[in-house]
Parts: C-alpha cells; sequence; structure tokens
C-alpha cells in the first residue's frame, strides 16, 4: 500500500479505466484496477474502448487520471485499442489530456510475450498526450528458489501490470497474482492521483 499525506487522503480523485479485451482476460484486468483504485474512494469509471461513445469521451476527458489496458497481439496492443489510440488525436490537438496521470497494463498467453511492447506503446500514447505516467511500483517477484507465483508482479513487469493467462482458458484462468498486481497498479494510481491533486490545490493557494 502507497502512503498518502492526509491533504492528499482527503482528495477523492476521478480514475478512468480505457481498455480493450478481446476474449475477457483484460477485462477481468479492467475490473482488478478499478477494484483497487476504488479501494482508495476514488470515483473509478470503466470504458471499452471497442464501444466507446461520446458520453464516455467526455468521461475520459473528465477524469483525473486514464489507466490504459490492452491485450497484447503480435507484440503490441489490440487492433481495436490501436483505433482508440488514433481516434484520441482529437484530444491531442486540444490537450485535452495535458497533465493527467497514466498508467498501463496488459495480458497475453507467455510469460514474457512481448508484453514488454504494449506496455512501451500504452506509455508511448500518454507521453504523446502529455500525461504523467504511473510505474508498477513493485519489485519482481516469483524469481528467487524461495518466491512463489503468487507472489505480486511474479511476471517481473515495470512499466505497467502484466499477466500471463493459458491460450485455451477463459476469464477465469487469469491468474489471482495478476489480478492482486492489477489491483495494487489501481490503487497507486488512484493514492498518486491524489497527491498531484493536492498539490495543485495547495499551489494554486
Amino acid at each position: 500500500m502507497t502512503s498518502t499525506s492526509p491533504a492528499a487522503a482527503a482528495v477523492r480523485p476521478t480514475v478512468a479505466v480505457a481498455y480493450h479485451s478481446g476474449y475477457g482476460h483484460t477485462a477481468v484486468l479492467a475490473e482488478a484496477v478499478a477494484r483497487g483504485a476504488g479501494a482508495t474512494g476514488a470515483t473509478v469509471v470503466t470504458v471499452a474502448v471497442d464501444t466507446i461513445t461520446e458520453e464516455q469521451w467526455a468521461q475520459l476527458d473528465a477524469a483525473d487520471a486514464i489507466v490504459f489496458g490492452s491485450p497484447t497481439y503480435m507484440g503490441t496492443a489490440s487492433g481495436a485499442f490501436h483505433v482508440f489510440g488514433e481516434a484520441s488525436s482529437k484530444r491531442w490537438f486540444a490537450s485535452a489530456w495535458n497533465d493527467k496521470v497514466a498508467a498501463g497494463f496488459t495480458n497475453s498467453a507467455s510469460k514474457s510475450g512481448d508484453k514488454a511492447g504494449t506496455l512501451g506503446f500504452l506509455q508511448t500514447l500518454a507521453a504523446q498526450h502529455g500525461m504523467h505516467w504511473v510505474n508498477l511500483g513493485l519489485k519482481p517477484g516469483w524469481n528467487s528458489s524461495t518466491a512463489s507465483e503468487y507472489d505480486l508482479n511474479r511476471l517481473g513487469f515495470f512499466n505497467g501490470a502484466a499477466a500471463s493467462t493459458p491460450s485455451d482458458g477463459g476469464p477465469e484462468a487469469v491468474h489471482k497474482a495478476d489480478i492482486a498486481t492489477a489491483e495494487h497498479l489501481g490503487e497507486r494510481v488512484a493514492r498518486h492521483t491524489a497527491v498531484v491533486l493536492a498539490g495543485r490545490a495547495a499551489l494554486a493557494a
């Protein structure tokens, strides 16, 4: 758990989770991110980007933080998420997401699965929008003889939360440790966003 100051603890940021899920696995992670953010008292909005509406675009515009999520297909985010990313260029022109907090998560079948490529794409998308990226903030788990596959960050990623789900398994097969890692990311983003908002308020005063 990330500690926050009393002033930040009084702030309730809005955290949006914008994701695409091809087969339901990434949706499980999106729900975990939302749950982790909500546990801090943050207001949470989830948006499936392949069916995004104008109202949901407005929700992303109004959010203090956006956590991006996509499965990893062929070493990058899904086609549906790329479509969303390109459509967000209207926000880029207007600097609508500038200085928001951002983070990301992904899932693929293999332990590595080139998930770093997807997290890098999500991070670059956030950077192009002028957003502030929050990393996972966890040391790697499951990397010694005494470690467990149920450790947080069992796959050893740093830029965001990464999950490995068997290709022949449904959403129920998403690993418990990966779900807990996604919850951690949601909590970390919400707490960091509260600190940012409290700092801006203090500076404005």
